[in-house]
């Protein structure tokens, strides 16, 4: 190749920093210590596996009733009615729904789990410290703006293709709402409510655990209900790289062009969505929306509770 004379007018053409050369040898440097990382592999193939095969070995009609009751109690007995009739309507979907959607669940669950482990102690210290705030923020305007698929090489590389590298890279486009949503809820709170709270004697771990993370817990919730959106959002792309589950079968039926498998994918991940899009949203009801009772005063535990209270 001749090198181009130098111009003002037309400077970069003049001008090769050989990145493509040199990413070569990152490649080389991921292959050669891929070994290295083989603990990180199997401690998340652990956890997904477990998971899923937790939720397979359940019967579908069984892990319905308990879903269905767990949205009941944490959001209210509209929200149940309405994932017991979108879960019905998944698995009436085809045969293979229920076991895909299962295996779905699993990896967002593995991927989401994994978000809130780091992403609400990075967003509270971001929230207490503006120097820290100010130093991750590029990197999560980074991992938010670079395109999902440019994740997948890097991981692949290092990691090689399966539920691992999908719950890992669901985990870098998933987390930064999560931290940003926990800093902005902290910084949130009334710092009246707060100096009070330290003039009464209180530690500033108490003041954290007993009065900014129940004032932010709304915005947290909303930070959450965003990570578990899009990471769902990221199945199908994570089923490139053969990530079980209702992405792949989204996957297999563009490749074949059929259509029929591409809706049960395609409406089995959006039912999904409804569901954890309406039990998160439901963590977040107030006292007024509980008519100022206590979450074990209501839905099936504050059932149980009556019923014994009037048998005693």
């Amino acid at each position: 190749m001749v090198d181009k004379a130098f111009s003002l007018l037309d400077p970069f053409s003049a001008i090769d920093l050989d990145i493509d050369g040199r990413a070569g040898v990152v490649k080389q440097w991921a292959i050669e210590n891929r070994a290295a990382l083989q603990p990180i592999k199997t401690f998340f193939d652990g956890l997904i596996t477990g998971i899923e095969h937790l939720m397979q070995a359940i019967p579908p009609s069984v892990m319905l009733v308990m879903i269905v009751l767990v949205s009941w109690q944490a959001a209210g007995r509209r929200v149940g009615i309405v994932v017991a009739v979108a879960l019905i309507a998944l698995g009436l979907l085809s045969p293979e729904a229920w076991g895909l959607a299962m295996t779905t669940l699993a990896i967002v669950n593995s991927a989401v789990a994994l978000c809130i482990i780091i992403g609400l102690p990075m967003g509270v210290l971001a929230g207490k410290s503006d120097r820290f705030e100010g130093a991750i923020r590029p990197i999560l305007d980074t991992m938010q703006t670079i395109p999902a698929f440019v994740y997948l090489v890097p991981v692949v590389m290092l990691l090689g293709i399966g539920n691992v590298s999908g719950v890992i890279v669901t985990i870098i486009f998933a987390l930064p709402p999560l931290v940003r949503l926990t800093s902005l809820g902290i910084r949130g709170v009334n710092p009246g409510v707060v100096e009070a709270a330290r003039a009464f004697g209180a530690s500033p771990t108490q003041i954290l655990l007993k009065v900014e993370l129940p004032l932010a817990t709304p915005t947290i919730l909303a930070g959450l209900n965003q990570t578990i959106m899009l990471s769902l959002s990221m199945v199908v792309i994570a089923s490139m790289i053969s990530v079980r589950g209702l992405g792949n079968e989204v996957l297999r039926a563009m490749g074949r062009l059929d259509a029929g498998k591409a809706i049960v994918g395609g409406l089995g991940i959006v039912i999904l969505a409804i569901v954890l899009d309406r039990v998160t949203q439901g963590l977040g009801r107030s006292g007024r929306d509980r008519n100022h009772r206590h979450w074990w005063q209501d839905g099936p535990v504050g059932l149980i509770l009556s019923l014994f209270q009037k048998s005693a």
